[in-house]
C-alpha cells in the first residue's frame, strides 16, 4: 500500500553537495523543499570519535551498504558484470551529506579547455586527432559563464588556496577567501626540486580550512587541527567543508526544508515528458510513499543519478552500437597509476600529521598547456605530493621486492615508516564509446529493482598519458634526491576492486545538442523539463582535477535555474 502525500513544490533527491546547495538556495528564496535522504541526519557532534580508523576507514560506516545496493563490473561487452561486494576504489556515502562528509576537500576548477575541448582541440590539432570511439564534445557552457558560480561556492565552502595564473587556468573575479594551507617539509622538498626543473608548483586549493572563517551565510568554521583524518571521517571541528555543516544547516534555519531521512526514493513517477513526482520507500518500516511534485531534483550520487533515471524510464538510454541516447553515455573515472614512490634512507618526516586537501601540485602538465601534436593522447595530469597523514592501521609501504611477511617485512616497516613518500598524479579521463553505464539483466537490489552496470575498462589513451606522465614523476623524484625510486610506467587492465581513484562522472552529461546530451547547462533534462539532474554524472569527461568544486558550482547555477523555471516554465536554454 502506498501513501500518497500532498504535492510540494520541489523534491530533492539526496542530501549531499548538489541537494544540500540547491536545498539551501531555494529555501533561502522562500520556496518549500522536501529533501530525500536514504541515510541518516548529521552533524558535528556525530563526529566526535570519528578518529576510529578501524571503525571509519577499514568498516565504512559512512558508506553506502553494499549487501543492499551496490554496481555489478565488467571490462568490456563480452564479459558477464559481477557485483561489487567490498569498496575497493570509489566510496559512496551515505547519509547527509553524502560524499561530501567523507570527502578529502581537494577543490579545484576545472580549466576553460575542458568546458570547450572538441573545439579546442580541433583548432589546435585538426579533428583527425579525436579517435571516431571518443565522444568527445563541449559541455554547452563557457568558462566565463560558470566563473562566477564557482566563486559562490568557494566563498560558501571557505576554499583555501592560491591563485594559479598562466598554463591555461582560467581568470578568477576573487582570490580565495582564505590563504593556503601550510608547507610542510615533503611539500618543501617537491617545491624545490620542480622549481629546479623549471616547474611552477602551487599548494593545493582546500576544503579544510587553514584559518578560521564565516561565510555569507553567516556559519563559522573553525581552522583544520591536521589531524590526518579526512579521507572516509568526518571532521569533528566543522574544519572540512562539509554539506552537513554548511548549507544543509542554512536550509534548515529557514523553516522551508522538510529534510525526511531514512528515505530511499526507487522510482521518479513521470508520464515520459513530465515528473509528477517520486516513490520512496522508509528504510525503517518498510512503508512506500508516493511524494508528488511540481519539480524533482536528481541529486544524488553519480550512480544513482543514472541507475533512477534508467528504472524510471527517463530519458533515452545510451546504446553502444550506434551511440544513439544519452542516458549512461560517457562513464569516466580518472587515470592515477603514474607515480613514483620515493624511500630515503637518511631523512625522516612527520608522516602521521596531516590533512585531506594538503599537498602542492605543478600546473604545467594538465589540459593544453603543452604541446600534445606529437602525443597519442589528449589533457593530462597534476602531479603532486600529498600529505594526508598515515594513519597507523593501513600504512605499512616497503620497497619492492620485501617480503610480505615476517622479520624483514617486520623491519623494513619500521624503518622506512617516516621515510617514505610518493610523487604522484591525477590524470584525465576521456570518454570512450565503449565505457557506459546501463541497467544489469540480472543483478537487482533489496527492493527487487535492476542494480547499475558499469563497463568500463582503461584505453589506449589512458595508457599513453601513464607513460608520459610517469616519466616526468621520476625525474622529479630525481631532483628530489631519493635513495629508492619505484617508477610505475604501465598502466593495467581497470579492477574494481583494487583501483584507488574515487572520481565518477558522466552517464547524465550536459551539453548544447538534446541529440547527444542529458541535460542543459542548468542540468534540466532535455526530454523531462521538470527534472533535473545534478551533479558529476553531468560531466561530458573528466578532467585531472577532483570533481568537487565543478559539482558545486554547477549545482548553484541549476538553483538559479530551478527558480527561473518554477517562475516562468519551459526550457531554460
Amino acid at each position: 500500500m502506498v501513501t500518497k502525500l500532498p504535492k510540494v513544490p520541489v523534491v530533492v533527491i539526496g542530501m549531499g553537495w548538489a541537494g544540500g546547495i540547491v536545498s539551501s538556495e531555494l529555501t533561502k528564496a522562500g520556496i518549500p523543499v522536501v529533501g530525500l535522504e536514504r541515510g541518516k541526519d548529521r552533524n558535528t557532534s556525530d563526529y566526535l570519535m570519528a578518529h576510529d580508523e578501524l571503525r571509519y576507514q577499514h568498516r565504512e560506516e559512512l558508506m553506502q551498504d553494499l549487501s543492499k545496493e551496490t554496481i555489478t563490473s565488467r571490462n568490456n561487452e563480452k564479459m558477464r558484470a559481477l557485483p561489487m561486494r567490498d569498496y575497493g576504489t570509489f566510496i559512496v556515502g551515505d547519509g547527509v551529506g553524502g560524499a561530501g562528509s567523507h570527502w578529502n576537500g581537494q577543490t579545484y576548477r576545472f580549466l576553460p579547455y575542458d568546458f570547450e575541448i572538441k573545439t579546442m582541440t580541433e583548432e589546435r590539432y585538426g579533428a583527425d586527432k579525436i579517435s571516431p570511439d571518443m565522444p568527445l564534445q563541449n559541455w554547452g557552457i563557457t568558462y566565463d559563464e560558470i566563473e562566477p558560480y564557482y566563486d559562490t561556492f568557494e566563498k560558501m565552502a571557505g576554499i583555501s588556496g592560491e591563485t594559479v595564473e598562466g598554463f591555461g587556468y582560467g581568470p578568477r573575479s576573487n582570490p580565495y577567501p582564505t590563504g593556503p594551507m601550510l608547507k610542510t617539509p615533503i611539500m618543501e622538498l617537491f617545491e624545490t626540486a620542480t622549481k629546479n626543473l623549471g616547474y611552477s608548483p602551487y599548494i593545493l586549493p582546500s576544503g579544510n580550512l587553514s584559518e578560521a572563517y564565516e561565510n555569507p551565510d553567516g556559519i563559522s568554521r573553525a581552522a583544520c587541527q591536521y589531524c590526518a583524518y579526512c579521507e572516509n571521517f568526518g571532521c569533528e571541528y566543522g574544519a572540512k567543508a562539509d554539506p552537513a555543516v554548511t548549507v544543509i544547516p542554512v536550509a534548515k534555519q529557514t523553516g522551508n526544508l522538510d529534510l525526511r531521512t531514512h528515505s530511499n526514493v526507487v522510482e521518479i513517477l513521470n508520464d515520459g515528458s513530465k515528473a509528477t513526482g517520486v516513490i520512496y520507500i522508509d528504510t525503517i518500516t518498510g512503508e512506500e510513499f508516493e511524494q508528488p511534485a511540481e519539480v524533482v531534483v536528481v541529486a544524488s550520487y553519480v550512480f544513482n543519478n543514472v541507475r533512477l533515471l534508467l528504472n524510471s524510464g527517463l530519458g533515452r538510454p545510451y546504446n553502444s552500437a550506434d551511440q544513439t541516447g544519452s542516458i549512461g553515455k560517457n562513464y569516466c573515472y580518472q587515470v592515477s597509476s603514474a607515480s613514483s614512490m620515493m624511500f630515503f634512507e637518511d631523512k625522516e618526516f612527520n608522516l602521521y600529521g596531516g590533512a585531506g586537501a594538503l599537498g602542492i601540485e605543478i600546473p604545467d602538465f594538465v589540459g593544453d598547456a603543452f604541446d600534445h601534436t606529437n602525443l597519442n593522447f589528449l589533457h593530462g595530469a597534476g602531479i603532486r605530493v600529498t600529505q594526508y597523514g598515515n594513519r597507523p592501521i593501513a600504512n605499512n609501504v616497503v620497497p619492492a621486492g620485501t617480503p610480505a611477511w615476517g622479520a624483514e617485512f617486520k623491519s623494513a616497516s619500521i624503518k622506512y615508516a617516516n621515510s617514505f613518500f610518493p610523487v604522484k598524479s591525477q590524470g584525465a579521463s576521456m570518454p570512450h564509446r565503449y565505457n557506459y553505464l546501463d541497467l544489469d539483466p540480472e543483478y537487482k537490489d533489496a527492493y527487487g529493482k535492476p542494480l547499475l552496470r558499469m563497463t568500463f575498462d582503461y584505453t589506449e589513451q589512458d595508457r599513453e598519458l601513464v607513460k608520459y606522465i610517469s616519466k616526468v614523476t621520476h625525474e622529479i623524484a630525481e631532483e628530489i634526491g631519493a635513495d629508492i625510486i619505484q617508477t610505475n610506467e604501465i598502466q593495467g587492465d581497470f579492477n574494481v576492486n583494487k583501483d584507488t581513484n574515487t572520481h565518477n562522472t558522466g552517464g547524465v552529461i550536459m551539453g548544447a545538442d538534446p541529440e547527444t546530451s542529458a541535460v542543459n547547462s542548468y542540468m534540466q533534462m532535455w526530454d523531462a523539463e521538470n527534472v533535473f539532474v545534478v551533479g558529476a554524472s553531468a560531466f561530458p569527461h573528466n578532467s585531472a582535477f577532483n570533481p568537487t568544486g565543478t559539482l558545486g558550482a554547477l549545482s548553484y547555477r541549476a538553483a538559479e535555474g530551478i527558480q527561473r523555471f518554477l517562475k516562468d516554465g519551459g526550457s531554460l536554454v
